[in-house]
């Protein structure tokens, strides 16, 4: 048996991560609660100038924060989100929400209290709160991700099974820390014919349960072929007095799927392989995020922007923005904006050249600007013009894409949407020169996984540790 040391804090550390996992469900609760009054307070002002509520509006916020809470907590949104969709999520609370202010209108006009309150308040009550309840779930799940990713609220976690799937797993969870998942190693079964070398060999499926009762542990991931039936009924057997998650990953790993579904065309079930996640009104959604937020941004930022301008004029001779081609959504050229950071002829010699960690072609302004990230802020006129989103994979320029493409497995899978300013390969730290690979897994996940809430997550990890990165020249 290829037991590792007994752990004898097992025990401990379960009780803390339930602990850990209770908060933030009683924080979701409380600021839901929170958000419920205040929009409903706030709703109040912008229409009638004055957070005193008369004593019916007061009864009918009452009723509405209560029933509300009744529903919220009747679903599932309150458990534990680890690993999760935040798509998924956001798509539910949106669902229940509006449910509640649909059966609110119900119940007022069959009462007859319809005309007791003003429609505006009602529907100024419904998009605050919405719009609440989204940014404060965004802030507690990135929060807890942080938590998490720094060692808190870990769940432990085998694999039975090795070989290419089981190697993802464990690749998987090393590389997203935040989901608190800790693979401790992983057990043979006979029709396990591939080693497994970035966990450690624990056992075989005989010893899983002995193992798994002594330390405590709280997740299965089963990793095996759909043909080994029998090896999957046998791990079920004998966890069946096991109070442990088991999931069993199936093998589709290497079919690449991206953005898959099943659709019914001429009569005829279609699984779509691959498209792009922004269809039809998700398309509508992402452009109306960008244009919106992106003239915001330039009004709050002009300012500085301008100061940026004087420094790099006065830096060096040439313009204050440098222009180049770079590819975008749909393998589409377009000239992206920077502060120039380099002088006019920094490449007029050696052509194109990847940047490098201590890159000596910048001025001094530039080489700050690069440090900092704002030689990038004259993108978001790029995004008001429609060339960039605020959000997605970073665009390259054509003469490495024509490269990259023949290096690197599913590099152009990162054009099926529009190049961001940010991304979540950034946010990870995949920036500059580093892993292209690992670049390239991010953006395909932020691809698979796109919502206005992940969008919105990214933007808030990028204002906290997005600018100033090691990674960043």
């Amino acid at each position: 048996m290829l037991f590792s040391p007994i752990r004898p804090h097992a025990e401990s550390d379960w009780r803390l991560a339930s602990k850990f996992t209770a908060l933030f469900a009683w924080s979701l609760r409380v600021s839901d609660l929170g958000v419920l009054v205040g929009a409903g307070l706030l709703a109040h002002y912008l229409r009638f100038d004055t957070f005193t509520m008369p004593i019916e509006y007061v009864r009918g916020l009452a009723r509405g924060v209560l029933f509300a809470l009744i529903v919220l907590n009747g679903s599932s949104l309150y458990r534990s989100w680890r690993g999760g969709s935040l798509t998924r999520e956001g798509f539910k609370l949106v669902t229940l929400w509006s449910l509640v202010f649909a059966a609110g209108v119900v119940y007022m006009v069959g009462l007859q209290l319809a005309e007791e309150f003003s429609r505006l308040w009602w529907l100024t009550w419904f998009g605050l709160t919405l719009a609440g309840t989204l940014m404060t779930r965004v802030f507690i799940r990135t929060l807890a991700d942080q938590l998490r990713a720094r060692g808190m609220d870990h769940r432990k976690a085998v694999i039975v099974g090795g070989g290419h799937d089981a190697r993802r797993i464990a690749q998987g969870f090393a590389a997203q820390p935040w989901t608190g998942i800790e693979i401790l190693g992983w057990f043979s079964t006979p029709s396990s014919h591939k080693y497994l070398d970035e966990v450690p060999l624990l056992g075989e499926i005989g010893d899983l349960a002995a193992y798994i009762e002594t330390h405590g542990i709280d997740q299965v991931w089963i990793s095996l072929p759909m043909s080994a039936e029998a090896d999957i009924q046998a791990v079920l057997g004998r966890l069946a007095h096991s109070a442990v998650d088991i999931k069993l990953v199936p093998d589709l790993f290497g079919l690449h799927l991206l953005n898959h579904g099943i659709d019914q065309i001429a009569d005829l079930p279609v699984v779509t392989l691959q498209q792009s996640p922004l269809q039809g009104s998700a398309r509508l959604l992402k452009g109306i995020e960008d244009r919106v937020l992106s003239a915001l941004i330039l009004l709050m930022i002009a300012p500085l922007m301008a100061c940026i301008a004087i420094a790099v004029k006065l830096s060096s001779p040439g313009p204050v923005f440098y222009r180049q081609e770079r590819v975008s959504w749909n393998n589409r050229r377009f000239e992206m904006l920077k502060f120039r950071s380099m002088p006019v002829d920094a490449e007029s010699g050696s052509g194109a050249v990847w940047a490098k960690s201590g890159e000596s072609r910048a001025t001094r302004v530039g080489a700050f600007l690069r440090r900092t990230s704002l030689d990038e802020l004259p993108q978001f006129l790029n995004v008001l013009k429609g060339d960039m989103s605020i959000v997605g994979p970073r665009p390259e320029r054509p003469v490495f894409v024509d490269k990259f493409k023949e290096e690197i497995p599913a590099y152009m899978k990162k054009h099926l949407v529009k190049a961001g300013i940010t991304g979540w390969a950034q946010v990870n730290g995949w920036r500059g020169s580093t892993d292209l690979q690992r670049r390239i897994e991010c953006d395909i996940y932020y691809i698979e996984n796109w919502s206005l809430l992940f969008d919105l997550r990214i933007i808030l990890l990028t204002l906290f540790k997005g600018f100033i990165h090691k990674n960043a020249y």
